[in-house]
């Protein structure tokens, strides 16, 4: 609408100044002189995309008819986008041109124009108010909108930064705490398995001791590869399963601890070690393997094993020695990861837990694409089964 109304403005102030009520008369007739008021008030319009047209009409009609309301935009407007240097200079010269050949007709035509147009002071004066203040707002107004661009993009470059270090002693944070509660007791854990194991008389409870400590080293491992993630800086997202950070560009760890963390997690292919130790602790686990093995993505095996791990752990905090059977269906284009465990008449520990396991293993498997589905049986137990895109 602006633009509408710069060429509206445009088109009335130059019929004015044709007339000779704003400047020097034109002579023309006035029918003549309304075409060239619209083409001057259309070129005004239209300089928000092309400046070049206005420049135009601009050099033709101040060389002669001495009109100087295109001038003025056409200047603002190079200010405004013409390159500093170069730009600049060029139309500068080109204004130049046009004052001069501006002087020779109005010399020609005598009278105002000669006055206007011909002599050194008027001609200054007709080209400072033309050409030079206009074009000298453009580069003010430009300046003004780079600066203020400028500042934006800092101010979020600065946001980001913060909001980066924020991250950083947030996961810190967690970090420390899991190092200093959750590896502390596991550790305590493991020195009174290896204790007792070595205390003990008793066959069987010295295995179930090794178990435990075996099950706890395997967990400190597990954490420490945690807290090397969350103590390493944050890299690029990329998809689950495919390189991060400097394994991406080739660059090797940096320390033993960040070659830790990169250390690759449990797979189809460590399922069996995983139903080994729920054997061990006395629940009869079944492994069914259904359709065609075949290779499957990396982030849909840890996926699955994650599935079976979180149902056999909710085994063991709810259904005791339940015999349970651990189903992986090869399908056409998918994976079915199926854990049905029967009823038990011997209550579970209920060991304490977060709350959250199956939340976030729905979570994990929706992210695939698949779907998770957890139910009751109707002869007792309990079903998880995961479907997902491979």
């Amino acid at each position: 609408m602006r633009f509408v109304l710069l060429g509206a403005g445009v088109s009335g102030l130059s019929l004015v100044t044709l007339t000779g009520q704003a400047g020097v008369p034109s002579g023309l007739p006035f029918p003549a002189l309304v075409p060239i008021a619209a083409i001057a008030g259309v070129a005004a319009w239209y300089a928000h995309r092309s400046w070049w047209p206005l420049a135009a009409v601009a050099a033709v009609a101040y060389a002669g008819l001495v009109l100087w309301p295109p001038v003025i935009v056409a200047s603002y407007y190079a200010g405004l986008r013409l390159d500093r240097s170069r730009g600049i200079a060029a139309y500068l010269a080109g204004s130049l041109v046009v004052c001069v050949t501006s002087a020779l007709v109005g010399a020609w035509r005598g009278g105002l124009p000669e006055l206007m147009t011909a002599t050194l002071g008027n001609a200054l004066f007709m080209a400072a108010g033309a050409i030079g203040l206009p074009l000298v707002l453009g580069l003010w107004t430009r300046a003004r909108r780079e600066t203020a661009a400028e500042r934006a993009a800092r101010l979020e470059r600065e946001q980001v930064m913060r909001a980066e270090q924020a991250r950083a002693q947030e996961r810190a944070r967690i970090a420390r705490e899991m190092h200093d509660v959750v590896a502390h007791r596991v550790s305590l854990i493991v020195l009174h398995a290896g204790a007792l194991e070595v205390r003990t008389a008793d066959d069987e409870t010295a295995r179930a001791a090794a178990m435990i400590g075996g099950i706890g080293r395997e967990a400190l491992s597990n954490l420490r590869d945690v807290l090397g993630v969350l103590r390493s800086p944050p890299r690029d997202a990329v998809p689950d399963g495919g390189p991060t950070g400097g394994a991406a560009t080739g660059a090797p760890p940096a320390s033993p601890r960040d070659e830790a963390a990169y250390r690759p997690p449990p797979t189809l292919g460590d399922l069996d070690r995983l139903l080994d130790q729920s054997r061990a602790l006395g629940i009869a686990v079944t492994r069914h393997d259904e359709g065609d093995p075949r290779a499957v993505g990396a982030a849909v095996e840890r996926t699955a094993y994650r599935v079976v791990q979180e149902a056999l752990t909710n085994v063991h905090k709810h259904a005791g020695d339940a015999s349970t059977d651990v189903r992986i269906r090869y399908g056409a284009g998918e994976l079915e990861v199926e854990v049905r465990n029967a009823a038990s008449g011997a209550p579970g520990e209920e060991l304490p837990g977060a709350g959250w396991g199956l939340v976030g293993l729905r979570e994990r498997v929706e992210l695939l694409g698949g779907t998770l589905r957890t139910c009751a049986q109707d002869g007792g137990g309990f079903l998880v089964s995961a479907r997902i895109p491979a």
